[in-house]
């Protein structure tokens, strides 16, 4: 039974960000058919950020009003909006209207916002929910969540998106004189996809179908609520009156909220530290490195992927996409037989993915001429920088999580806030930098001249 609960943790946590994730790598598709063209990642950075109104919402009414919002129903709403959201798309994506004069895709942008919505509250309910399980479903999730990249970047890499290959063509100038001399040139084209962008919107529409029966699996299940352990929120959105919840009459409430000034008056209980609670500069290290985390994988790096690997080919830039979006997973695999809970290790790999993540804004920086790019040893180590880059950040996230799931469950909602913080922070920097200044060069990756 522990198995099932495990499949189905992992199954939730897929459906966390697996719809936006799934419209980013759909972008190639899309964006040839709607007017806004390549600007149309700028826009759904911005709409990203807005969404942020959902988890600000549901933090405020922990703080302010705890046990007044149930998270139950907030999850059983957004996975709903989720559902209809992406279903939708399937068939409005390409739809437009004419806004002050000129032709805008509003169906595409709206429905967007509504799913990024639903992504982003689930960081603020997702987590705190888990904490009606046992700790290992924790990681699980985790896992699960890391998925979320990664199915939808697999289902696009076998729909063959954004494949492409340099073809000659030729091209005729005219001369002064009349004369006209022919030439040949390199030129990007975008192979045909398998199947379409309605077909995808209508898998993501699937996964969050799929998200909803592990929830309800997870609520009612018998043999799942015999996985439950026993305890219950001390504060928070879950109470009794949610019977589906409800761990049963002989539950205690939980005896670990975050900083909770009664905490010595309580039994200690097992950490990292034996101690079982956590100073405020020990809790505002996790927070701090958590929202660096974050900003950096989620927002940061991401927005200069393609800077940082087209120049080196498409091979190169397929292949740091993928074994990256596979590393995330892995490094909850990592988490679940080597859980490490030392300060020291956490601080030692947020160092060290920092620095991958300054070799990787290097390479973006320097585009369409980054270092090596003449050589494969240049490929081989942007798409290395890549992986390690996420496998060390993404272990550090996990056993963040991990430590504050100890700490209750006013901990892990703080948790889901700093997660979207640290990401909007990160996206807020970038979206000028990349959109508005122009900071970045994109090479040509089949005419990109480069001196020796």
């Amino acid at each position: 039974m522990a198995l099932l609960t495990h499949a189905l943790s992992c199954l939730f946590g897929i459906g966390s960000w697996v719809a936006i994730n799934g419209m980013w790598v759909e972008l190639p598709l899309i964006v040839p058919e709607i007017p806004e063209g390549w600007y149309l990642p700028s826009y759904l950075t911005v709409l990203i950020q807005m969404a942020n109104i959902g988890p600000l919402f549901v933090t405020l009414m922990h703080r302010f009003h705890p046990g007044k919002l149930s998270e139950v129903a907030v999850i059983y709403t957004i996975i709903g909006v989720g559902i209809v959201a992406s279903f939708l798309l399937a068939f409005l994506w390409k739809e437009t209207l004419v806004v002050a004069g000129s032709s805008r895709s509003v169906a595409l942008l709206v429905l967007t916002f509504f799913l990024s919505t639903v992504d982003c509250t689930s960081s603020v309910t997702f987590l705190p929910f888990m904490m009606h399980l046992k700790p290992q479903y924790m990681t699980t999730y985790f896992i699960g969540e890391g998925l979320s990249g990664l199915v939808p970047g697999l289902v696009a890499l076998v729909q063959g998106v954004g494949m492409v290959k340099c073809i000659n063509q030729t091209q005729t100038i005219n001369g002064s004189f009349g004369n006209s001399t022919i030439s040949l040139e390199l030129q990007a084209w975008y192979q045909p996809a398998m199947f379409s962008a309605q077909v995808f919107f209508f898998f993501l529409s699937v996964m969050m179908v799929v998200c909803l029966g592990a929830f309800l699996l997870l609520n009612y299940h018998p043999n799942v609520q015999r996985e439950r352990k026993a305890s219950r929120y001390l504060e928070g959105g879950i109470h009794g009156e949610n019977g589906e919840l409800s761990a049963g009459a002989n539950s205690q409430p939980e005896q670990k909220p975050m900083i909770s000034p009664l905490e010595s008056q309580q039994p200690a209980a097992q950490s990292s530290f034996g101690s079982g609670k956590y100073s405020w500069p020990e809790c505002l290290f996790l927070f701090v490195v958590l929202g660096w985390a974050n900003a950096l994988t989620n927002a940061v790096l991401p927005a200069v992927q393609s800077y940082s690997c087209l120049p080196y080919g498409n091979n190169a830039y397929h292949m740091s996409a993928t074994l990256g979006a596979v590393a995330n997973p892995v490094a909850c695999f990592i988490a679940m037989f080597l859980p490490n809970r030392s300060f020291l290790l956490l601080g030692v790999l947020t160092l060290a993915g920092t620095g991958f993540g300054s070799y990787i804004m290097t390479t973006a920086v320097l585009s369409p001429c980054p270092l090596l790019i003449h050589y494969s040893t240049g490929a081989v180590l942007i798409v290395m920088a890549w992986v390690l880059f996420v496998l060390s950040l993404s272990y550090v996230k996990v056993m963040i999580g991990v430590i504050l799931r100890d700490e209750g469950h006013s901990a892990l909602v703080w948790c889901g806030a700093v997660v979207q913080l640290g990401s909007m922070l990160g996206a807020l920097t970038m979206f000028p930098l990349v959109s508005v200044f122009g900071l970045f060069k994109s090479g040509d990756s089949c005419n990109t001249k480069c001196p020796v």
